[in-house]
């Protein structure tokens, strides 16, 4: 379905548009009516941002889309408001809500402000009195008329509502013995439906969906849900078929009404289309346009709009907008209430999720690594995914190391880059992890039980205690030298295989080299602070540096400066 909305440009507001996506800095919406075409994209999840509307439209907002009371913001008709237009109540804009004569809560909406003065007309079927409204009487110049040119067509003439009224009425009296059956839309022409009652004295069968609206429109007591209650019946206009209308008329006769400015031909005899439109006709439009003389016009619907039309305008500039600042401001600015939105969303996933491992986490190879620094990307970490505060862990990451220099001896030392966690509640907002660390702990069942079926692995009560330096030290005390040079030889011995060629490797090399540290790291933990000291690990300066920050933030400059 088409989208008969727009942005105002060079302010924060919208009318009739719900893409949010599309209209970033957008912070005020506006409804001009219910009409499904002018509510594509709003649906009952709609937050963050108000919904300025008439009262009629508010209810029916309500009624129809389930939209959240707190975002609806209905305003009174004729009545200048006042809105903020930024965070700190400097700028304000005045709109004024007129009606628009088009369907139940219509309305056109007059904007004042830094921008000039912008008259909004939605769907509408001008009369010579909206001409008399007070805002529209006082307001000397309207600097940008967004029109509905729906009818805008010279080639076509339509006639008034109260003379379509009349045609339908003349169809209806000269078949006294046939059932009449109306096509009409969800909303609208509920007064033309009133009056043929009235004129007829029947009930106006209705669905119960049609009937909770009019209800909320609070319309004289003419409706009925009894099937065969009344001589009139409404339908949704696309039931008004060929094959509906031969199984009407074998049950009764039956005339078929289509009030619509729409060019259909019938296609049946007892089939009738009267041009009844709520939109104004081109000839109501150039009366309109040619009193208002605006500064410049905007079709609503598609961007054609009549040669003539422009003649009617008068031959002056429109003055420069100038955004305030604090309006860019408000723009760019993320609502408060989507932000505390977010945080409620973050805690609810946590909530759901599966507990990380507790322990030792390896920060796997990032994808690519094997690249060139142009070509290797590093993916971040979401937050569904991981969030510090679920996991309190020693962080291993082997997707930075250096290679091994050729003075070391035959194998080789490698450096790993090990860095100690000991964050306080609320200490930190960084992202523990990259994504491609926690799709690998997810995915893979040996890294997500690891804790269980290796018993070399940490236990949960004993990841913990690494949080503190007691913890740290004791684990140190309680491995013998003996341990920990078993443990240091068997992982030089296993990487002494790969890690004696050159740095030049090629990136196949280089991978087998990682995976063989990630078995050698599984089968010899837990390690001490003498490991610490026998490799010739980071000097404590660099820890203190970054043991606040994720090691996917350590660049491989930061590494060599050490």
């Amino acid at each position: 379905m088409s989208v008969n909305g727009k942005v105002i440009p060079h302010t924060p507001l919208a009318v009739d548009f719900w893409q949010v996506r599309k209209c970033p800095g957008t912070r005020l919406f506006f409804l001009s009516h219910m009409h499904s075409d002018h509510t594509v994209g709003l649906t009952s999840t709609w937050s963050n941002r108000p919904i300025y509307c008439s009262p009629t439209t508010a209810t029916l907002l309500r009624l129809k889309l389930q939209v959240k009371e707190k975002w609806i913001h209905p305003l009174e008709l004729d009545e200048p408001y006042l809105l903020p237009m930024d965070d700190i109540g400097k700028e304000k804009l005045t709109v004024t809500l007129i009606e628009a004569n088009h369907c139940p809560g219509s309305v056109m909406f007059l904007f004042e402000g830094y921008f000039g003065s912008i008259l909004y007309t939605g769907d509408f079927r001008y009369t010579p009195s909206m001409l008399r409204e007070t805002c529209l009487r006082t307001h000397t110049t309207i600097d940008v008329l967004y029109l509905d040119n729906t009818n805008c067509d010279p080639n076509r003439t339509l006639p008034s509502r109260q003379q379509a009224t009349q045609q339908i009425k003349e169809i209806i009296r000269r078949h006294p013995n046939h059932n009449v059956v109306i096509g009409l839309y969800a909303l609208g022409k509920e007064s033309l439906l009133v009056e043929l009652a009235k004129e007829f004295k029947t009930w106006v069968e209705v669905s119960f969906e049609r009937m909770q609206t009019l209800k909320a429109l609070e319309l004289p007591d003419v409706f009925t849900t009894e099937p065969g209650a009344g001589r009139i019946r409404v339908v949704e206009q696309s039931k008004i078929c060929s094959a509906n209308v031969h199984k009407w008329d074998k049950e009764h006769p039956t005339l078929a009404i289509l009030p619509t400015s729409r060019p259909l031909v019938p296609f049946h005899p007892n089939v009738h289309v009267v041009p009844y439109s709520d939109h104004s006709s081109y000839q109501e439009l150039e009366d309109f346009v040619s009193a208002l003389k605006p500064t410049s016009l905007v079709p609503i619907v598609g961007k054609y709009v009549p040669a003539s039309f422009s003649a009617l305008l008068p031959r002056r500039k429109r003055h420069e907008i100038l955004v305030p600042e604090c309006v860019q401001h408000y723009m760019l600015s993320q609502p408060e209430s989507q932000l505390s939105s977010s945080a409620n969303t973050s805690s609810r996933r946590r909530h759901f999720q599966p507990l990380l491992p507790k322990g030792v986490l390896f920060d796997s190879p990032i994808r690519g690594a094997g690249k060139s620094g142009e070509e290797a990307t590093e993916p971040e970490a979401s937050e569904e995914e991981v969030n510090e505060n679920d996991s309190d862990c020693i962080l291993v990451d082997l997707s930075k190391y250096r290679t091994p220099k050729k003075n070391r001896g035959g194998t080789g030392d490698m450096c790993l880059n090990i860095a100690k966690t000991t964050r306080t509640p609320f200490e930190t907002n960084a992202k523990i992890i990259s994504e491609t660390v926690s799709n690998d702990i997810h995915s893979s069942p040996h890294m997500r039980h690891s804790n269980v079926q290796n018993n070399d692995t940490l236990s949960a009560d004993e990841s913990m205690s690494l949080l503190s330096g007691q913890g740290i030290q004791q684990d140190c005390d309680n491995v013998s030298d003996d341990q920990m040079n078993n443990s240091v030889a068997t992982l030089q011995s296993r990487l002494g295989k790969d890690c004696c060629s050159s740095s030049s490797s090629s990136a196949v090399l280089k991978q087998n080299y990682i995976e063989e540290i990630e078995n050698s790291l599984l089968k010899n933990l837990p390690f001490t602070e003498g490991d610490f000291k026998t490799c010739g690990l980071l000097q404590q300066s660099f820890v203190k540096k970054y043991s606040l920050l994720p090691l996917c933030h350590v660049s491989d400059d930061d590494l060599s400066d050490k």
